[in-house]
């Protein structure tokens, strides 16, 4: 399991039940509709299809089809740190890519991570951050789960581009690239979704409290509430170091966590 699914996974496990409002959510009642939709929408469809994928697809295979969706994703992380003009990263985003696409055989072997390269995932929505953006409300959008207004808004300024579809100049094969992507990102999150459901008194808050801990963390955002509570949780040491980078804005939903996302 890559970083972002850990911290949100620790997060859920550690974080208290919490049935009141969040300073974060004043779009409460709007994302509750949308949480139960997309908890439909992914009971009957988007679950099923992706177990479907699992028992017919070999383990090697998902992997090496995973290893290419997070190629294209360096290529999206690497215009981002690119424009925070964040060189190291940027430098280490175009290595990644290199040799993932060459010798990696267009990213079905990940060979950039056991050389040292780490995989520092970036979107539009840590763009924004970066330059000044970093209180955002939560936003819990249809199908593609948990966001915040500023991640959804990168997201739908740079759709396709975090999962590749960029590459196909047919809709319909960007389309399917796009579907391959969410399926693959849902298969990821399998079991995940019943830990939250053992964990969870109120599954809506315990996604959203983890979820923007977790990006708030990462954007360097402390929310006033947080601010005199000094037995709060550090979401990083509850994770191992080594644990690889993650993803920020996926398309993949509910029970939601898509990742990370935005």
């Amino acid at each position: 399991m890559n970083k972002p699914l850990l911290i949100i996974s620790c997060c859920v496990l550690t974080a208290c039940a919490s049935t009141g409002g969040n300073p974060q959510d004043p779009l409460e009642p709007m994302n509750r509709a949308v949480f139960s939709f997309n908890d439909k929408a992914d009971q009957y469809v988007l679950k099923p299809v992706a177990e479907g994928y699992r028992f017919i697809t070999p383990q090697p295979v998902r992997t090496a089809v995973g290893n290419v969706f997070d190629n294209l994703r360096d290529v999206y992380s690497l215009a981002n740190h690119a424009i925070q003009l964040e060189g190291k990263k940027s430098a280490t985003d175009l290595l990644r890519v290199s040799i993932n696409s060459t010798f990696g055989l267009f990213g079905l072997i990940d060979l950039a991570t056991p050389m040292g390269l780490p995989s520092y995932k970036a979107t539009l929505g840590d763009t924004f951050a970066h330059y000044g953006w970093k209180q955002s409300s939560y936003l819990v959008l249809p199908l593609l789960g948990p966001s915040t207004i500023r991640d959804g808004t990168g997201m739908g300024l740079s759709f396709g581009y975090s999962s590749g579809s960029w590459v196909f100049q047919e809709n319909r094969d960007a389309a399917a690239a796009t579907i391959a992507y969410g399926v693959v990102s849902r298969e990821k999150l399998l079991g995940l979704d019943e830990t939250f459901d053992q964990a969870a008194l109120d599954r809506y808050s315990y996604m959203r409290d983890a979820y923007l801990q977790y990006r708030n963390a990462r954007t360097g955002f402390t929310p006033p509430a947080s601010q005199s509570n000094p037995d709060d949780d550090n979401i990083d040491d509850l994770v191992p170091d080594d644990a690889s980078a993650p993803v920020a804005e996926q398309p993949a939903s509910a029970p939601q966590a898509s990742a990370p996302g935005l």
